[in-house]
């Protein structure tokens, strides 16, 4: 989506927005997909002089398009880039979904004091935004910098300056990212002067957050940012004392957003400078009182895909719930996705694992350390309890911590792995939370979202036999039960999907994201067994631990469970309690081992 239509949105329904900006390594990755969390409406990512990490760049929106489902700005720059190389960029971004450009003259190259343009490159900004413009059309929105600082200079070099902000809009610049400051009064005038030249389209004002008092001198020194003397006054006494420094400075800055916001110049969104930081955009966000809104965090319960081919994707199964990146590989070449209301809900063939190969994301040192040497089923069934309970930071088919909604059934999780189901994917019955609400909630404002308990693991087949003579007692619930070879059993009638999470919203018809399928689960299947294997490969060759995974790996069966009445939250869990005690207490000497060696 473009951001000036976001900015338009946002305008109109009184929203106060903010966004924030990153730059290459590879690294920021993990920071943004943590910050996401903050509520930004969209973020940028930044070209460094001279070109030299625009293939970072490139990689880093793609990520962030595709695999954050976050929209994303790109920085392009002149230096060094002739037109070829901006060609390429502009391509890549639009294959990314990328819909939004800040075009920028650039600094000079490194080692370099004077700016000068390549062999077949563009010497201005505005050549820039032409070519944009003459070979893409309106596809991207465009941005430029804007420089408040230009106020303090000399009346003549004041006007030419705006002169050359006004043509630059004129060949359709679509808005104005400005650069930091921290004299409040010199933005205000700078901008009162920016609509007085006939600038109309949005200013998205430049926010430095304060992290370090040595930050903030190289930060202001580099960009020659003029200091109110107030600001270094409340600051120098702390500089060596960080956490001073970065609280005084958080509310320092807070105040003058509040300024800015209420200085009637239109402008409702704050653009933060995070340095790749935390921290300080995390307590800037506090002191001024902006909670992040579900609707922008969450638009679906899953995380979206902003490339061309996936937008419109508004359903996925359950199952790649905590492997989303395997699920969108596989899913890569799909022309179509199945919808759940209208035309086919059936999913097209599924890449192979081949090609995007499984994998776990700990390093053999720290699987070791996460899971230890288990010698026995029961030491496999505490690790997996333990991870529902939050004591276990990842197991192998979940990198993440449990989520926060399965905290209300994290009791019943761990109870259920302690009597031999080992389970890797769950969710809890919601009937009709707000969709605002902290836990549960996703979509659009004064919504209502249901889901369908949900859960699925490893079970040792004389074990699964007991469960299935309980669950056959309860008409509401319905099962999919896989082995490794990939014989299928279940009791569902029907070979269309059942929609597990939905959501009912003013004005919009009911959105069903989230689904359990028979051909999904079946391509899933394969996935779930090899990051079993992968574990178990984790141990030495002939080791206790690698045969005891490998064994529950070659013997379990795969089984997911709905229970189809999302008004009757614990029913789901009662057939595994009855067939788990039914077990313990006919195989008294074998415990919770379920067939395994114990």
């Amino acid at each position: 989506m473009k951001i000036s239509k976001k900015i338009e949105q946002s305008t109109k329904e009184g929203k106060i927005w903010w966004s924030f900006e990153y730059f290459p390594p590879r690294t920021a990755q993990d920071r943004i997909e943590r910050m996401r969390a903050l509520g930004p409406e969209f973020i940028d990512i930044t070209w460094n002089a001279g070109g030299r990490t625009s293939d970072l760049t490139s990689e880093m929106v793609k990520t962030c398009q595709g695999l954050l489902g976050i929209e994303t700005c790109m920085h392009l720059t002149c230096t060094n880039m002739p037109r070829e190389k901006v060609d390429i960029a502009l391509a890549e971004a639009k294959q990314h979904g990328c819909r939004n450009v800040l075009a920028l003259r650039g600094d000079p190259p490194a080692g370099k004091d004077e700016w000068e343009a390549v062999e077949g490159g563009f010497v201005h900004g505005i050549d820039l935004v032409r070519h944009i413009h003459k070979h893409h059309g309106d596809y991207f929105d465009i941005a430029v910098p804007g420089f408040p600082q230009t106020q303090l200079l000399p009346p003549e070099e004041r006007e030419l300056e705006m002169k050359y902000l006004k043509e630059k809009i004129d060949e359709g610049v679509d808005f104005i990212f400005t650069q930091m400051f921290y004299d409040v009064d010199i933005f205000i005038d700078w901008a009162k002067a920016v609509r007085a030249a006939g600038i109309t389209v949005p200013i998205v004002p430049g926010i430095a957050p304060i992290q370090t008092w040595n930050g903030f001198l190289k930060a202001t020194s580099l960009a020659k940012t003029q200091i109110p003397q107030f600001l270094t006054d409340a600051l120098e006494p702390h500089k060596n004392n960080d956490e001073k420094v970065r609280e005084i400075g958080t509310k320092l800055v807070a105040e003058m957003c509040r300024k800015i916001l209420d200085a009637d110049l239109g402008i409702r969104g704050l653009h933060f400078y995070t340095m790749n930081l935390e921290k300080g955009s995390k307590m800037l966000l506090e002191e001024l009182n902006l909670v992040p809104r579900i609707e922008t965090i969450k638009p679906l319960p899953w995380r979206q895909s902003l490339t061309p081919n996936r937008r419109q994707e508004n359903i996925r199964p359950i199952f790649w719930a905590n492997r989303a990146k395997s699920y969108l590989s596989r899913t890569e070449n799909w022309d179509e996705f199945p919808n759940g209301r209208f035309g086919d809900s059936r999913s097209p063939a599924y890449g192979e694992l081949d090609g995007y190969g499984v994998s776990l994301k700990q390093t053999k040192e720290e699987a070791l350390k996460l899971w230890g040497e288990p010698q026995s089923f029961s030491d496999v069934a505490e690790l997996f309890a333990q991870f529902c309970e939050k004591q276990l930071a990842a197991l192998p088919w979940s990198d993440q911590v449990v989520s926060s909604e399965t905290a209300v059934i994290a009791s019943n999780l761990a109870t259920m792995n302690r009597l031999g189901f080992l389970t890797i994917n769950s969710q809890p019955a919601v009937n009709g939370a707000k969709s605002n609400d902290p836990q549960f909630g996703w979509g659009p404002s004064n919504g209502y979202v249901y889901q369908k308990a949900y859960l699925e693991f490893f079970v040792d087949g004389d074990l699964l036999e007991l469960l299935i003579s309980q669950i056959e007692l309860d008409p509401n619930m319905t099962y999919y039960v896989l082995n490794k070879q990939g014989d299928l059993r279940t009791n569902t009638h029907s070979d269309g999907p059942n929609a597990v999470t939905w959501g009912v919203f003013p004005n919009k018809e009911i959105i069903q994201p989230t689904i359990v399928e028979a051909i999904s689960f079946m391509a899933w299947k394969d996935e779930a067994y090899e990051l079993g294997c992968k574990w178990a490969y984790v141990y030495d060759a002939g080791s206790p631990s690698r045969k005891l995974v490998m064994d529950i790996m070659d013997n379990s069966y795969l089984v997911n469970v709905v229970h189809n009445d999302f008004k009757e939250p614990d029913a789901i869990f009662v057939p595994f309690v009855k067939a788990g005690e039914e077990y313990a207490a006919s195989h008294p000497h074998k415990g919770t081992s379920n067939g395994f060696v114990n």
